[in-house]
């Protein structure tokens, strides 16, 4: 179960058509698997507390998939048992007036993590290469200068968010990026569950089988997006997201690896500090 397996190339070679939407037949049980997710919650618990104590790189995890994908319970999942402090999620809907009143990125900008902490965004900017694309209606509400081009603005856009990332890159952030990748079908059955199970209807819109209908736009847009944007400053990922129990494990076990790579080291105290713990123990324990 290697999750290098499912990064995007960097040479924009990627075929959605040959990207599963499910885990190979040999994974082990569901049992299995959340056990195995625990463990990699664990690490990601100790991962973080270090992270916060280094204070030199943050963490951005984008989360990018089709409704009813399971990015919710995949962000809810992979990082239970992280400390709230440590972690910030932000989920962006339609933009509001005031966001449309700035540049494309500008929103998420300001909710970027701090040194220490992670960020996750739950969709991101990277919704205005799809559904803005697939709706490029959306575009006159943005006040965008001159005529908008539709053969080029995508293009612009894709590079607008390199360099952008590259930036954030070289200045300390890890990112890491995750297409859910659901079938079609799996993605009919989870509306069903929502339309039939009370306790899911509020999840459920009738926009969603409205967007169903684009699917194939929508697919187009992926492909695209992913080859034009998956760097080894800012990767994606395709999980396979028909099984929920794997493609959580799947991302728990590609942020553990990514923060591990940061290296990340508890600081030492300072020797002027160091010679005094003596004397400060002593009195701390002779205290009444």
């Amino acid at each position: 179960m290697k999750h290098n397996n499912y990064r995007i190339p960097f040479d924009g070679s990627f075929k959605l058509e040959k990207s599963p939407t499910g885990p190979a037949n040999d994974i082990p049980s569901d049992k299995k698997l959340k056990k195995l997710l625990a463990e990699a919650n664990d690490k990601l618990y100790k991962l973080q507390r270090c992270l916060y104590a280094h204070n030199r790189h943050a963490v951005l995890l984008v989360f990018q998939a089709m409704d009813a994908a399971g990015k919710d319970s995949t962000i809810r999942h992979v990082m239970r048992g992280v400390n709230p402090a440590g972690c910030q999620v932000f989920a962006f809907k339609q933009p509001s007036k005031e966001e449309l009143e700035h540049d494309f990125l500008w929103r998420s900008t300001t909710r970027l993590p701090e040194r220490g902490r992670i960020g996750i965004f739950n969709r991101s900017y990277y919704e205005e290469t799809l559904v803005v694309r697939v709706h490029p209606e959306y575009l006159s509400s943005q006040n965008l200068p001159g005529d908008v081009d539709l053969k080029t603005i995508w293009h612009k856009r894709f590079q607008s968010i390199r360099e952008h990332e590259s930036h954030l890159a070289s200045n300390g952030t890890k990112i890491i990026k995750f297409w859910l990748n659901v079938s079609k079908e799996e993605q009919k059955q989870r509306f069903l569950q929502r339309i039939d199970n009370p306790e899911k209807n509020w999840k459920f819109s009738k926009t969603d089988v409205k967007e169903r209908g684009h699917w194939n736009e929508y697919m187009s847009a992926y492909q695209e997006m992913l080859n034009e944007t998956s760097r080894a400053n800012a990767p994606w990922f395709a999980i396979p997201a028909d099984n929920k129990p794997y493609a959580r494990l799947m991302v728990a076990n590609t942020i553990v690896e990514a923060i591990e790579s940061l290296d990340c080291k508890y600081p030492e105290a300072l020797e002027e500090n160091r010679v005094h713990f003596d004397g400060m123990k002593q009195q701390l324990l002779l205290e009444d």
